[in-house]
Parts: C-alpha cells; structure tokens; sequence
C-alpha cells in the first residue's frame, strides 16, 4: 500500500518513475533478488542482493540512458546522441540509442579497458578516444554536441535519467516488500537519487544508505557544505563511482531522501568482491560490490531485511585478476614474509617441509645471497604463500619460528 510521501520538491516524481518503469518493460530486465546466507548471517537478519550485474550490457545504466534517448523530440533524435564514458554508461547509451533507431557517439578515455570498448562498439556505438581521464573525455564529448548539434547525454545529472534508475527501487518493493534498508552505491548521483526517490515515496519507513569509495567521496564535504564540492583528486578501483562532484540535481534529492552516506576502503571492496564470487557466484564489478563492502565493514549497523544493490558486473579480466589477488591479500588469504636460512644444500628443502607440514601452499619463492646485511653462510628468502585465513597466518608463522627460522 502506498504511504504518503514526505514534503519533498523535486524536478522528479514518483510518477514520472512510474512512467519510465513502464516505457522500459521489454527492454530493461526485471533482475533476481537473491538471498545471501553468508551475509544474512553476519548481520543477522535476511540479506538479499539486487542483481542489477545480470542487467541488459552488465549494469543499471541502460534503464535512465533509455528513458532519456526516447523523451528526446524527433528533430533531436535526428541529430544522434553523445555521451562520454569510461565503460556503464557508454555501453547503456549505444544499446538504449540502436533500440530507438537513434545514431550514437560515445567518446572513452585512451585507458578504457579494451573489453568495454569492444562491447559499446557491438551495441552499435561509434567510439571515439580522447584523453587520459574521464574529465577531458566529457569536455570533448560537450565540444561534440556543441559543433553537430547532437544531443549530450550526461551520466547522472538529468531528470530523465534519474527517473530511469529509480526504477529499481519500484522493483525492489515489489520483490521485497517487508525490507527495512536498502544499500545502494553512489558515484555522481544519479542512481542513489532515483531509488531514494521512488521508495521514499511509497515506504518512507525504509532507511536508504548509500556507499562511497573513501577515495572518491564526494558526498560527506558536500553534505556537510550544504552544496556540491568538488574534489581535488579521486583515486580507486572503483571505476564506476569514481566521480569527483556530486551531480546538481542527485544531490538535492540525496540530501533530503538518503538516510545515511557511508564509506568504504580499498581493502573492503576487493573483500567484498571476492565475497560475491566465491559465496553468491556473482561477477561484480567493485563498484557494484560497493554496498556488500559496508556490509562487511560494519554489520551490526543494519536493520534488516536488508538489500544491497549489486549495481554492476562490467570488470574488465585484467583488473578482476590484480583484484581478487588484492581481495586475497585483505581476507588472510596470502601471506609474504623473509626469513634468514643457512646457505648450505637442502636447506630450501627443509624450509619447505615445515611449510607443507603446516599446510600452506607455497606461490613464489626467492634467494637473495648478496645483500651485505647477511652473514658469511646465510641467505635470505622471500616467499609467497597461499593460506586459508588470518589464523592459518598466524599458525604458519608460528610453525616458522618453532623450526628455528629468524622472521623478518
């Protein structure tokens, strides 16, 4: 049942979400809610995950791209659209774009991961490369709607769009309707706005949290600020919400409707990556994985049911390797150290011993004989192994230094 709705003005309403959710039915899907046990039990309440990973070109994007493209007139049609993007929203303005029949220009920075220039490509984009950053790419990307008259399509900061990614929060409703919190990653805005927006307006009981990389948090300045505050310099792997200034109109909407805005580091998003991959065989991206990460940073905090948006799966293979090593290291899962031997034949051999005794996998091991630290008859070697937690660490080392070896 609807509730009434707090005293809220915006350039978006609840109906205008409820007009893109229906202009997208059949293009947009309707994502799984999946259950998590693993999280249900740290919080101690039920966790689900919103798949948005599983959505048409790998995220939420293509939903406000498409509202956006078919509100336009058909003399702006008729110009085509252009967007800049590193990689979600390039990919959701070609598909949204080759539906309508509309001609698309998407400008990527020259870094872009080679995978998501090859898909916006194959969703019927003409990509075009320019600049190192994201910034530069925007600023020829506007200097491209200005020169052609195409029309500009921005990420986050448009009625139309913001109204597109609401629609999530109508489906979360409809799937969970006895939720309590809803986690949702913010970069510039726009997503975290619509969600807000649509289940405030229909459950204004329901607390919603967003997630930032501590590295690229503009939110908290700008909300202590009372305006949007831009960034001096952003830096994580969260690509996706990697924004340096909150969008004008998301952040007039997440100041009055999202309840709280969190971060989280480095290390709990690469954990919470991993988390999804091995315990919900989820592919997400860290930007996507942004919500579970404040799941595990601090689980006591949530009112359950809980659900946490997995807002994107577009990682490129390259970046998921260094990743999931990262997440590894964080979890306990590696462990390196150096320790000093006797330089004399069989002497690696019996260091391995102890390590196969105590059950640790050994990665990488190498010799340094030379470093004038080192007495006459030793030599020193770092090694690289594979364990199965903090403790496993600790009983590792403990096994080490019970054999006689010097841990540095």
């Amino acid at each position: 049942m609807d509730r009434a709705a707090p005293a809220v003005h915006h350039p978006i309403t609840l109906d205008d979400v409820r007009g893109a959710h229906k202009m997208l039915s059949g293009v947009a899907r309707v994502t799984p809610m999946e259950g998590s046990r693993y999280l249900t039990g740290l919080i101690g309440s039920p966790v689900h995950l919103k798949c948005e990973n599983l959505q048409r070109t790998g995220s939420f994007k293509v939903r406000g791209a498409y509202v956006r493209i078919a509100g336009l007139t058909q003399e702006e049609r008729s110009a085509g659209v252009v967007a800049a993007s590193a990689g979600n929203h390039a990919q959701g303005v070609a598909l949204a774009a080759s539906l309508l029949g509309v001609r698309s220009t998407v400008f990527m920075p020259v870094g872009a991961p080679l995978p998501k220039i090859a898909a916006t490509r194959d969703y019927g984009a003409e990509v075009r490369m320019h600049g190192q950053v994201v910034d530069e790419t925007l600023r020829a990307a506007k200097a491209y709607a200005e020169e052609t008259g195409a029309v500009f399509i921005h990420p986050f900061d448009h009625p139309d769009i913001i109204a597109g990614q609401g629609t999530v929060g109508l489906e979360i409703l409809e799937q969970c309707p006895e939720v309590r919190t809803i986690v949702v990653g913010i970069g510039g805005g726009g997503f975290a706005a619509g969600v807000a927006l649509a289940v405030k307006a229909l459950r204004p009981d329901v607390k919603v949290i967003g997630v930032q990389a501590a590295g690229a948090a503009a939110y908290p300045p700008s909300l202590a600020a009372g305006e949007p505050v831009a960034l001096g310099a952003v830096a994580t792997m969260a690509d996706g919400i990697m924004v340096g200034r909150p969008g004008d109109i998301p952040f007039t909407i997440i100041r009055e409707l999202v309840d709280e805005v969190r971060t989280v580091s480095e290390d709990a998003l690469s954990s919470a990556l991993l988390l999804c991959l091995e315990r919900a065989k989820m592919v997400v991206e860290p930007a996507g994985a942004s919500p579970v990460a404040a799941l595990l940073s601090d689980p006591d905090s949530f009112e359950g049911p809980v659900v946490a948006v997995l807002s994107g799966g577009n990682v490129d293979p390259l970046l998921m390797q260094r990743i999931l090593r990262h997440g590894m290291a964080a979890a306990g899962r590696y462990l390196s150290l150096r320790l000093r031997v006797t330089d004399r034949p069989g002497a690696l051999a019996t260091l391995l011993g102890v390590l196969s005794e105590a059950d640790a996998n050994v990665l990488d091991v190498s010799h340094v004989r030379t470093d004038p630290r080192l007495g006459l008859t030793e030599a020193e070697v770092e090694l690289h192994l594979e364990t199965k937690g903090p403790e496993h660490c600790e009983a590792v080392e403990a096994a080490l230094l019970a054999a006689g070896y010097l841990v540095i």
